[in-house]
């Protein structure tokens, strides 16, 4: 293993921790996130390291800001796990509660979190259904339809923002876009 060299964003997979993504090459070690053990530093003499995917060691350096990408980009293709989004705190332990115009009706309670993580699963869905529409075999007018149609879903949901700790992980509308 020592012979070969992997580059920044090859796919391995290690006995004891799973698959995981190079995001350092080092002399004698790989920096390696792995998707449930985190950051991990593996020397490159390591026998027991599984390469899924070999890509090829760049020869210009690359910014962490791009390793960030790339390994966001890569997780969120071959894995069902959903990024962490932080609830905004006035909202932490919250409760959404549902109250018919019936007063004879019940009210329907649940907490805030869980309409907030179903709100998150909705956009990581819309997200993975852009992304099988970009990569389709459509004609561009098909795909540039069906991409009007996903940024109107998020439009909509523009209105559950203010759940959001962060605005960067909000939804934008077509009228929201930077032009």
């Amino acid at each position: 293993m020592e012979d070969e060299v992997l580059g920044i964003g090859s796919r391995v997979k290690h006995k004891e921790y799973g698959p995981g993504v190079v995001i350092q090459v080092k002399s004698n070690s790989y920096l390696i996130t792995f998707i449930e053990h985190g950051n991990r530093e593996i020397a490159r003499s390591y026998e027991g390291l599984e390469i899924i995917e070999q890509l090829v060691p760049a020869d210009d350096l690359v910014s962490l800001e791009m390793i960030e990408y790339s390994l966001i980009k890569i997780l969120r293709t071959f894995s069902d796990i959903q990024e962490t989004v932080p609830i905004a705190e006035k909202w932490t332990g919250g409760s959404l509660i549902l109250k018919p115009a019936n007063p004879e009706l019940k009210p329907y309670e649940m907490p805030i979190s869980t309409f907030f993580n179903k709100i998150i699963m909705i956009r990581d869905r819309l997200r993975v259904l852009e992304q099988k529409v970009n990569t389709s075999k459509l004609s561009d007018e098909e795909k540039i339809t069906l991409q009007q149609y996903i940024t109107r879903c998020y439009g909509s949901l523009t209105s559950f923002n203010i759940l959001f700790k962060y605005k960067t992980n909000g939804f934008v509308g077509e009228g929201s876009k930077d032009k």
